[in-house]
């Protein structure tokens, strides 16, 4: 039966459980965090939160605290940590709903006691210092007033110190110096915090996909696992990891057509026609996420074989060269998937384009619809 509508991302939710259970068993013990912010890497939030959830992870991540308020307006209970404060974000809200909160800096302490204390409310936080990737956290510097400043605020009743946290900046590059100097970093900063009074129970955590499979050290109590859980690769160059790309992004071509030979196709006719072919019309285009660079250079699957992109990515729509192939309008079109039927996987895409696997299916667009099964 062919779909209703002229494209979507399909999601395997039993990819993503699997990919869960491959990265709770390299954890080795540690309690598991999967990260489901931006929509869930353009998976669908709601339901990868709870495909996670039912497969292991214990908690779970998000950069916005409307993406945390999202998640329990969908029924998700289980502990959600938000970190990526900006002044006036709904702090209100988020103590209400029981959402974790981050801070790398005084302020942020200052704006969530006085949440707290509107709210009659403990707020649950965790501690981030910045240990050479030099965006969020308290330096080195910084991290002892950071430190004395929660604690004053935990002392007051309005503040639990949670989780002492920090963040990679190449974890994805085995052997890069700076993994041994932020790893080093982070334990002087823990032991500033123990020193300080800092309760021994408040969750460790540093690693993210990356060194979740490959830096056992960097596991402490917790690891923050984001793209591997949706099957993609955090160090292509070392493998797959036995992960399973979750994401099938499909098309239904729109039009077919015989074009004579020196035809020129899309705006500013970058590709001609070398002699008398087919061309289909597939409605993805920039808005949808396809990027625009993808022109004459990213391939599909339609009519049994790969086909690049025939000249510019529009706004709506691209155009691929299907030869003496037949087709029909509505047949479907493959632009990324695991790769099981011949298609492109989505790290191709990403390698033919310049980019991470990260931007491939985040910029799917919200006009995609996501088409959630179960394939087991």
């Amino acid at each position: 039966m062919r779909s209703a509508t002229p494209a979507e991302a399909r999601v395997d939710l039993s990819a993503i459980a699997h990919n869960v259970r491959l990265l709770a068993e390299s954890a080795a013990g540690a309690e598991m965090m999967a990260v489901v912010k931006a929509d869930a890497y353009g998976h669908g939030a709601a339901q990868v939160a709870k495909a996670c959830l039912e497969a292991g992870a214990s908690r779970l991540g998000t950069a916005l605290v409307r993406e945390a308020l999202a998640l329990r307006e969908a029924g998700v209970t289980a502990p959600v940590m938000s970190w990526l404060i900006t002044p006036g974000e709904p702090l209100d809200a988020a103590l209400l709903a029981d959402v974790e909160l981050s801070a790398g800096s005084t302020w942020v302490v200052d704006d969530i006691v006085e949440a707290a204390r509107r709210t009659g409310r403990t707020a649950r936080v965790h501690l981030k210092a910045d240990t050479g990737n030099s965006r969020g956290g308290a330096t080195s510097a910084d991290w002892p007033s950071l430190v004395e400043h929660a604690l004053a605020a935990r002392a007051s009743g309005a503040v639990e110190i949670a989780g002492l946290w920090s963040h990679f900046a190449c974890a994805d590059i085995p052997g890069h110096p700076s993994i041994d100097s932020q790893l080093a970093t982070f334990e002087e900063a823990l032991a500033v915090a123990d020193k300080a009074g800092v309760p021994s129970d408040a969750i460790r955590h540093f690693a993210n996909s990356a060194a979740t499979v490959t830096l056992p050290r960097a596991r402490y109590d917790m690891v923050r696992t984001g793209i591997a859980v949706y099957g993609l690769s955090p160090i292509p160059e070392l493998g797959d990891f036995g992960l399973r790309p979750a994401m099938t992004l499909t098309a239904r071509l729109a039009q077919v057509k015989r074009a004579a030979p020196g035809s020129g196709v899309s705006y500013g006719h970058l590709y001609v026609t070398e002699r008398e072919t087919t061309l289909g019309l597939v409605p993805l285009g920039y808005a949808d996420g396809i990027l625009r660079n993808a022109t004459n250079r990213a391939e599909v699957l339609a009519a049994g074989r790969r086909r690049r992109i025939a000249g510019r990515v529009c706004m709506d729509q691209f155009v691929i060269d299907l030869g003496d192939d037949p087709a029909e309008s509505g047949d479907e079109v493959i632009v990324f998937g695991p790769g099981d039927n011949g298609e492109p996987t989505c790290q191709e895409w990403a390698d033919s384009l310049g980019t991470i696997t990260h931007e491939i299916v985040t910029r799917i667009g919200s006009r995609v619809p996501r088409v959630h099964t179960d394939g087991r």
